[in-house]
């Protein structure tokens, strides 16, 4: 069990930025429901998937948590405000246009037409954000299940550092609002994890055994899912 020990504080590490991804994309997913039904609720979308944890890692990941809830906490307020004051004017519109059916209505700016280039970010983001989420998932469970039981028999380089990284960057993701900062941290995740995988398939290419071919293909996988930006 010693010999596994750089490869499970790697790996807690990484559990540690899984389950802060998937908190920040839970809430992402929320806020677009409540985009599309104003009366959507955080609680009725499905929660972040659970993952085993044990340590110090599970500790210092409830205080990063806690942070970034109490942070998320006011701008979903601010989000009903905003979306409860759409709704009365949306309203306002609707029995203007009732009472003056001759008179040609306004322009809305939310009428259907060409998307808003912060609609086309957003989406981006989102997208950019559930790959890693996935590709994150796939990554733990390959340690898990391949990487682990063949490093307790012929250990192989681990870059801690970069888990560490990767787990700062995804925990000051999570403080973020939506904006440069937060755009600028995605994107350095991506960047990261892409670093990770790549370093773990370079260290298992000296072991020619058809496991070690498993776990390197498993690896690549997760690379396409990742492309290069």
């Amino acid at each position: 069990m010693a010999r596994s020990v750089p490869l499970f504080v790697s790996l807690n590490h990484q559990l540690v930025a899984l389950q802060t991804l998937q908190l920040l994309h839970h809430q992402q997913q929320g806020e677009d429901a409540r985009a599309c039904h104003p009366h959507y609720k955080l609680d009725q979308a499905s929660p972040p998937l659970s993952t085993g944890m044990y340590g110090p890692a599970l500790h210092e990941m409830g205080l990063g948590l806690d942070a970034a809830r109490s942070s998320r906490a006011q701008e979903q307020e601010e989000g009903r405000r905003a979306a409860s004051k759409t709704s009365e004017e949306e309203e306002e519109c609707g029995s203007q246009a009732l009472s003056n059916p001759g008179e040609p209505r306004p322009k809305d700016s939310r009428q259907l037409g060409p998307a808003r280039p912060g609609t086309l970010t957003q989406i981006a983001v989102h997208s950019m954000l559930s790959r890693i989420v996935d590709s994150t998932s796939q990554l733990v469970s390959v340690e898990q299940t391949l990487l682990l039981p063949l490093f307790q028999e012929h250990p192989f380089p681990i870059h801690l550092k970069d888990s560490v990284e990767f787990r700062n960057i995804c925990s000051h993701m999570a403080l973020q609002l939506e904006g440069q900062r937060f755009d600028r941290d995605l994107h350095a995740a991506h960047q990261c994890l892409r670093l990770i995988v790549e370093k773990l398939i370079d260290s298992l290419t000296v072991f020619p055994s058809d496991l070690y071919a498993i776990a390197r293909a498993s690896l690549r996988q997760i690379l396409q899912n990742l492309p290069e930006m």
